[in-house]
């Protein structure tokens, strides 16, 4: 804050990070990008394991960079009782507290909820996890993808009669991230209000079956007559709306509603199509699908390229998009002038590419320009601020291996 001013929503709040990988990251991640200070707690001598992925030089993790940047670095070894005693005096000082260790580890540190609310009866402490803290999956270990399957998520992407497939995103990893990260933002709103601390409980599993839009009551209203199941590149219901082979790209159509379909049927040259008793409603164009798929994709054959089908298409209002590439993403003119591509520059690694903030604030335009932490780069700050610990002090801990630090 300078001169009274916040500098984003979140100014003035403290968070205590003791996440690791994705999604409690972005939960945090997305509350620094807010302007909340974060110290991340790292367990010596390796800390976060995300920075052992790649990209890596010179021991450090691009990957690491992207989840982790606008945050403090305290790395301990957590077996030694001092280390937890330094904790336990932190706690007092921070409004907010997010671990996703696997349900009980936290407890087995010593830093159980009760234990928190004890030391900080105003914190909110948030517990992020693959399957959640209670019920009979509770302690299995657990990443993304088993919270997928779980959720019945896995089961719909693939093709009709194939294997389901998984995507090559982390799709639930940074949803939950961010319901973590929304359920915070409401448990510090109610602490305004009322002065209570909360504890919270987000899992991938819950986070992943909230995307569940149409399989869900389907199934369950229609007493199991009708179920969604995968279909490959097309939706099993509705026609155009699906993937479509272009003369480059494969492209994206959704168009089964009747005015972008009759728009389609402008496009291709083929108007009469749109009152055609085939085609004239979505149960019948659901019917014929393999006779639009072939209509649309022998169009698209006979176009010069596939930006001008795109163009045919935007021009008409219809929902079109090519399917790129990664590479082709980060370099669309749209994402880069949104700020969704974002080109960082990092003090070992140097200039790249990552994903920008995702949220836009009338109050705060600019996205705040941050680094992220080498390995216990902030051990002194963070004693010498929160706990007023001097230089020699923090020295005695460093030669005792309470402290930590590496360059990278």
């Amino acid at each position: 804050m300078t001169d009274g001013t916040p500098r984003h929503l979140l100014d003035g709040y403290r968070v205590l990070d003791f996440t690791h990988f994705i999604a409690g990251p972005t939960a945090t991640r997305l509350m620094a990008g807010m302007g909340a200070e974060v110290v991340k707690v790292e367990l010596a001598p390796k800390g976060d394991q995300a920075r052992t992925i790649q990209f890596i030089r010179d021991k450090r993790s691009a990957y690491f960079i992207q989840q982790n940047r606008g945050k403090q670095s305290l790395c301990l070894d957590m077996k030694k009782p001092v280390a937890l005693e330094l904790i336990k005096q932190l706690i007092p000082k921070f409004d907010v507290m997010v671990e996703n260790f696997a349900p009980g580890i936290i407890n087995d540190m010593g830093l159980g909820y009760e234990t928190v609310r004890a030391l900080n009866p105003h914190i909110i402490m948030c517990s992020i996890s693959a399957l959640g803290q209670t019920g009979p999956l509770a302690h299995d270990p657990g990443f993304d993808f088993i919270g997928q399957a779980y959720a019945g998520i896995t089961s719909l992407i693939g093709e009709e009669h194939g294997p389901p497939y998984m995507p090559m995103v982390a799709i639930g990893d940074v949803s939950t991230g961010v319901h973590a990260m929304g359920a915070i933002a409401c448990a510090l709103l109610y602490r305004e209000k009322t002065g209570a601390g909360q504890y919270i409980d987000i899992s991938l599993l819950d986070s992943y079956f909230h995307c569940q839009t149409v399989g869900v009551e389907l199934y369950s209203a229609s007493h199991g007559k009708h179920e969604v199941k995968r279909s490959g590149l097309h939706h099993p219901f509705f026609a155009p709306a699906g993937t479509f082979k272009g003369r480059r790209w494969h492209i994206i159509i959704l168009a089964w509603l009747d005015q972008h379909w009759a728009r389609v049927c402008e496009a291709i040259g083929r108007p009469e199509l749109a009152s055609d008793p085939r085609y004239a409603d979505a149960d019948s164009r659901g019917r014929n699908r393999d006779e639009i798929i072939k209509l649309i994709e022998d169009w698209l054959a006979s176009m010069p390229d596939d930006q001008e089908s795109i163009d045919a298409l935007r021009a008409r209002r219809v929902p079109v998009a090519p399917i790129l590439s990664v590479a082709e993403a980060m370099q669309h003119p749209h994402l880069i002038e949104r700020g969704t591509v974002r080109t960082i520059n990092d003090k070992i690694l140097g200039e790249f590419q990552i994903p920008g903030f995702p949220m836009r604030f009338s109050g705060f335009p600019d996205e705040l320009e941050f680094e992220a932490p080498l390995l216990g780069e902030h051990n002194g700050e963070v004693l010498q601020k929160y706990l007023g610990y001097s230089h020699e002090d923090i020295a005695q801990l460093t030669r005792e291996s309470v402290l930590y630090n590496a360059d990278y």
